[in-house]
């Protein structure tokens, strides 16, 4: 029997965990902090909770020209009688039923949980300092590392760090503010800015690329970026604040170009770190650098019965992506041979309108020498999108020109963040665009424009 320490449980850590119990090794899990991670006790499941209240909020606030004459000052009295609090102890409940779960299933396989911080003594012996301040070793076979990362805090913010917002801290503001900057005008940037307007706070973003989202496909960066412009918030691309000040519960940051932006708060959304100090990696002959470690891309292996998953080994920082990364891991150190597959995880932007993507982009497509094919549909033409009043945005499919395989999808648009799993499916069986065209979609449905693209 294989004698297992998973470092971390997040969730990287918790599905390597449960599937080498599934495999019949002896685990034990060792989390520093609370089950779950980032992901579930401040990021994924937190945010969506707090988006699905702020876009119930921005329909009660827009309702008003489906109802008759006269109604718009109650739709006015019941948004203004939101309650944060409330809204707040919602996500709660859902973060707290969520990690009892985990902590359920890990129970349930016979996972042993270790509340400690771990680190390495050798490669085959894991220290872990525990909360009373003694400390055990765990003698072991393998090591799976899922310590994820923490939020990112460059200059100027560096110095002022403990009064302003990350993305993980930000779930435990206590009054909503009126006004708030948000430093970067990625995912989690976009998300924040449409949660916090949709819940009338007045919003700014800075990003220093000449675009929001960056690194998603440029087209459907354009969709949002022109639907939260006409929403009221405002964007100063192609900035950075190069100082900031606060005076009085005011925050004055000041850009690049010279621009001054004051507010109540301030959001830094400007990326994530990896500290793996504490960890001792010097003992087992491993270096790291804020962007994690380096590791077999397929095979998720650090080092020898070492392997790393999630963010600590910067192939992708998303939370999907860690649990599959933790499987596989689990599976290779079993003895299960298993590999991962970077470009088959779907990307998932959570705003209005969604965002989502999979496989290859048009860039890396070319870059391999692939002859490109777009195949798109635009949801000003989809019967549903128009009886709901939700045509913003297209569904895009890329395909290989000389073979007509599926390469990739650029979902923008209403449900993009659900269909854009039929594209995984697509990618998954290795389907031609042509053969994608032959499945029949309900009509009406968002997803009969994914054969509508099939067909272009």
């Amino acid at each position: 029997m294989k004698n297992i320490v998973v470092i971390g449980g997040g969730p990287g850590g918790y599905p390597a965990a449960l599937k080498a119990a599934g495999l019949g090794a002896k685990v034990t899990l060792v989390e520093k902090n609370k089950l779950g991670g980032v992901c579930l006790n401040c990021g994924c499941i937190p945010s969506k909770s707090l988006l699905d209240a702020a876009h119930h909020f921005y329909t009660v606030k827009t309702i008003s020209s489906l109802c008759a004459d006269g109604v718009q000052a109650a739709a006015d009295a019941l948004f203004a009688a939101r309650d944060w609090q409330k809204i707040q102890a919602r996500q709660k409940a859902a973060t707290r039923k969520l990690t009892q779960g985990i902590a359920f299933l890990l129970k349930k396989a016979g996972v042993e949980v270790v509340q400690g911080e771990a680190s390495f003594k050798e490669e085959h012996a894991v220290l872990v300092k525990l909360p009373d301040g003694t400390e055990k070793t765990l003698s072991c076979d393998g090591v799976i590392l899922a310590t994820g990362s923490e939020a990112f805090f460059p200059p100027p913010f560096d110095k002022i760090k403990d009064k302003i917002y990350d993305n993980s801290t930000i779930f435990d503001m206590p009054v909503l503010p009126k006004t708030l900057t948000i430093v970067g005008g990625g995912v989690i940037g976009c998300e924040f800015a449409d949660l916090m307007n949709s819940l009338g706070v007045a919003v700014n973003v800075v990003e220093m690329q000449p675009r929001i989202l960056p690194l998603e496909d440029e087209n459907a960066a354009r969709v949002l970026f022109q639907s939260l412009s006409k929403r009221g918030i405002t964007f100063y691309t192609a900035a950075s604040a190069t100082a900031v000040q606060e005076e009085n519960g005011v925050f004055t940051l000041t850009l690049s170009d010279g621009r001054t932006l004051s507010s109540e708060a301030v959001l830094a959304a400007i990326g994530r770190t990896v500290d793996l100090s504490a960890l001792h990696l010097e003992n087992i002959g491993v270096e790291w650098t804020r962007k994690g470690v380096r590791v077999n891309a397929e095979t998720l292996q650090l080092k020898g019965d070492i392997y790393a998953v999630g963010d600590v080994n910067g192939l992708f920082q998303l939370a999907h992506a860690a649990s599959r990364q933790g499987e596989v891991a689990a599976s290779n150190l079993c003895g299960v041979p298993a590999m991962y597959h970077n470009e088959a995880v779907p990307r998932a932007i959570y705003t209005t309108p969604e965002i989502a993507s999979v496989g290859l982009t048009r860039a890396q497509a070319e870059a391999k020498g692939i002859n490109v094919k777009s195949h798109k549909a635009f949801l000003m033409a989809n019967g549903r999108a128009v009886a709901q009043d939700q045509t913003e945005g297209y569904y895009e499919l890329l395909s290989d020109a000389q073979t007509g395989k599926l390469l990739g999808g650029v979902l923008t648009g209403a449900n993009a963040t659900e269909l854009v799993h039929a594209v995984s499916v697509a990618l998954a069986a290795q389907l031609t665009v042509a053969q994608l065209k032959e499945v029949i979609f309900a009509h009406p449905t968002f997803a009969e424009s994914l054969g509508e693209a099939a067909a272009k």
